[in-house]
């Protein structure tokens, strides 16, 4: 193949990845403590796995590389962009082609994207197993995920009377903030917090990375004897991601509330567990994502 077909292919390929990267979503909006149903759009979380397809002493090998959420889009980008990163390939001329895998999963979504390495080509494959977040007899879509996690989770899930007022949601982030030595010094740390149906901080952890800081939490939780947390609301001081909400359903914690936004996914997760999800918990305003139940709302208008 001429280097110019080669190119027109792998042009061919990659363009097939126009995915849709947001969702609308309805909501309770409190601001103040008024309340308004509403629309939102919510960047979408999916996971993406990634497969290598080489040659190896003439017998043709297909491998799993990794499995990584991401926003759907540019998937070819960010293939070739962690093969490169990784140190698997060290030239865009050991690629051949890039394209999505046949397989569907029950949801009929494309998640699987597969990087062909030219005749020859030795990917360096050291250390690759490190790269797996999670894997699903379903293939790869959300809904495979959240049934492995349903798979692994021990924890016997109770119902629950547990509910917290807008006014104690509203301190919630100035309580975080007064304790956070670590971020006073740095002026760059994530946090998570645990509190009590009082609004009292009761725990906190903090870490450069916000996985690492909800860990940290539920560790020591965990040390301490205190799991399941669902007499808790957890406070996380950026985005909730799908796998901070992941983490939270294995400690059993019933409300999860984030001064950023949630992804698709993390909303999904939240309904599917029966937690109550807040975003954008800041200013005296937050949008509650799922199960509002929990919430004691004071006024409930239908406009502002």
């Amino acid at each position: 193949m001429s280097p110019s077909k080669r190119s027109a292919s792998y042009h061919r390929l990659t363009v097939l990845f126009v995915q849709k990267a947001t969702q609308s979503i309805g909501l309770t909006k409190v601001i103040h403590g008024n309340s308004q149903e509403h629309e939102d759009v919510l960047a979408i979380e999916e996971p993406l796995e990634i497969r290598l397809a080489y040659q190896e002493a003439g017998i043709s090998k297909v491998k799993s590389i990794s499995v990584t959420m991401r926003t759907p889009g540019r998937d070819a980008d960010l293939a070739t962009g962690f093969l490169y990163t990784e140190g698997i390939i060290n030239s865009i001329d050991q690629i051949s082609a890039v394209g999505q895998t046949a397989f569907t999963c029950a949801e009929n979504k494309e998640n699987i994207i597969q990087v062909i390495l030219k005749d020859g080509v030795v990917p360096h494959l050291q250390n690759t197993d490190r790269n797996f977040y999670t894997t699903s007899s379903c293939g790869v879509c959300g809904k495979g995920s959240i049934n492995a996690i349903r798979t692994v989770s021990s924890t016997e899930r109770s119902p629950d009377e547990l509910t917290i007022s807008t006014d104690q949601l509203y301190g919630l982030p100035r309580a975080l903030r007064e304790q956070q030595a670590i971020f006073d010094d740095t002026g760059g740390l994530h946090a998570c917090a645990l509190f009590n149906t009082s609004g009292d901080l009761t725990l906190l952890r903090e870490d450069v990375g916000r996985h690492n800081a909800l860990d940290k939490l539920i560790g020591a939780s965990l040390q301490m004897g205190q799991l399941p947390l669902n007499d808790h609301i957890l406070l996380l001081s950026g985005r909730a991601s799908f796998e901070l909400i992941q983490k939270a359903a294995m400690a059993d914690i019933r409300i999860v509330a984030a001064i950023g936004a949630p992804s698709s996914l993390a909303v999904q997760l939240a309904e599917e567990f029966n937690i109550t999800l807040i975003g954008f918990l800041r200013d005296q305003r937050f949008n509650i994502y799922t199960l509002p139940h929990r919430i004691l709302l004071s006024v409930h208008e239908n406009s502002y």
